[in-house]
C-alpha cells in the first residue's frame, strides 16, 4: 500500500472548505489539520472533518508535507514562500499571486529547494473539455464566454483575474504560440474595480482568441468555441455538453459521428460529421487536488505548475493594464 500524503489546508473559507472535504476522501491524502487566521471558523471545520485546528501556520507546517494555500490572493506569495521555505509542496489557488514578480519569486524558490508549486485553474479538468484530448488542435479562433450573477466573494480581485483568468489559462494551453497584439475594454458596474471585460488576443501563429466575462450578468454562461481548419467544437462547461464537427473527405468515416452531411466544396466532394461525445460525470477539484497528492508523490506532474499559473497571471495582468489605460 502506498504511503499517504500528510496535507493541510491554509485558508478554510467558502473554497477552503471544499479543499479540506474532499482531501478528507481522498486514498492518497492524509488530512492532518486546518489553518485560518478565524480561529472560531478554523475551529467549527476541523470538528466537522474530525481533524486538528492549528493556532498557527508554523506548527501546521511541521505535521504536513503538502499544504493546499486558499487565502487571499494578496497573501499567496507570503504564506506559500513560507511553505516552500520549509521543503513543502503546495497548491495555490488561481491567480498564483498578485504580481507576476511574485510568482517568479516563488516559482525559483520552489526550485531551489526540490518542491512542487501547482496553481488552482480548475477548467483544466473540466469533464466537458477532457474529450478534446483526442483531437489534434490547433485553433484559429477561440471565443469564449463566462458570465456570472454578481456575488460578493471574490471582488476583492477584478473580474480578468477572478473569472476571465480561468478562460486565459485555456486559451494559453490550447494556443501554444507566443503573443503578438492585445486590445481590451471593460467597464465597471458594481464594485471600485472593473466588472465587465472583453480581451482580444493576437497570436503569432496567426490565431484569435476573443474573451468576455461578466460578473453582473443575470444568468450563468460558460461556453467556448474552437475553430480550426476542418474542426468546430463547442463547449459548454455548466451543461457538461461537448459537440464536435468535423469536415473530412467523402471516402472517409467517423465510428464515432451520430450523424453527417454532405458538402461540396470547390468542387471536391466531402462531409460534415456531427458528433457528441459522452461526457463523464466528474468532480473537477477532487480530480485537481488528486493530481495534486501524486504530484507532491514524484508520481506525475501538476497539470497547471507554477509556470502556466505565471503565464495566466501575467496575460491577465496585461489585460486588465489595457482596460484601465482605456478607461482613464
Amino acid at each position: 500500500m502506498d504511503k499517504k500524503t500528510n496535507i493541510g489546508v491554509i485558508g478554510v473559507g467558502h473554497l477552503g472548505q471544499h479543499h479540506t472535504k474532499h482531501y478528507s476522501k481522498i486514498d492518497g491524502a492524509n488530512l492532518v489539520g486546518v489553518f485560518d487566521l478565524n480561529q472560531d471558523r478554523c475551529k467549527s471545520v476541523a470538528t466537522k472533518y474530525d481533524i486538528k485546528p492549528y493556532e498557527t501556520l508554523g506548527e501546521l507546517l511541521k505535521k504536513t508535507e503538502a499544504l493546499s494555500v486558499v487565502t487571499p490572493t494578496k497573501d499567496h506569495k507570503k504564506v506559500a514562500e513560507e511553505c516552500i521555505n520549509k521543503g513543502k509542496h503546495v497548491f495555490i489557488e488561481k491567480p498564483i499571486t498578485k504580481t507576476v514578480a511574485e510568482a517568479e519569486d516563488l516559482i525559483a524558490l520552489a526550485k531551489e529547494k526540490g518542491t512542487i508549486i501547482q496553481v488552482g485553474h480548475i477548467e483544466r479538468l473540466n469533464p466537458a473539455l477532457l474529450p478534446l484530448e483526442k483531437f489534434d488542435i490547433n485553433p484559429k479562433y477561440i471565443e469564449v464566454q463566462r458570465l456570472a450573477p454578481y456575488m460578493s466573494r471574490g471582488t476583492d480581485v477584478p473580474v480578468v483575474l477572478d473569472l476571465m483568468i480561468h478562460d486565459i489559462d485555456l486559451v494559453l494551453a490550447l494556443v501554444k504560440s507566443p503573443i503578438k497584439e492585445i486590445s481590451a475594454n471593460g467597464i465597471s458596474i458594481m464594485t471600485d474595480s472593473v466588472d465587465i471585460a472583453n480581451a482580444r488576443i493576437q497570436f503569432k501563429n496567426g490565431a484569435v482568441a476573443n474573451i468576455t466575462s461578466s460578473r453582473v450578468a443575470k444568468d450563468r454562461v460558460r461556453k467556448m468555441k474552437v475553430f480550426q481548419q476542418d474542426l468546430y467544437i463547442t463547449v459548454d462547461f455548466l451543461r457538461s455538453l461537448t459537440e464536435v464537427y468535423r469536415v473530412m473527405d467523402a471516402d472517409k468515416t467517423d465510428p464515432s459521428a451520430i450523424m453527417s452531411a454532405p458538402l461540396v466544396s470547390k468542387e471536391r466532394h466531402r462531409q460534415i460529421f456531427y458528433e457528441k461525445p459522452t461526457i463523464k460525470k466528474q468532480d473537477a477539484l477532487k480530480m485537481e487536488l488528486e493530481n495534486f497528492i501524486e504530484a507532491a508523490q514524484g508520481k506525475v506532474k501538476p497539470i497547471v505548475d507554477g509556470t502556466a499559473g505565471k503565464n495566466a497571471l501575467d496575460l491577465a495582468l496585461q489585460i486588465h493594464n489595457k482596460i484601465l489605460e482605456d478607461i482613464q
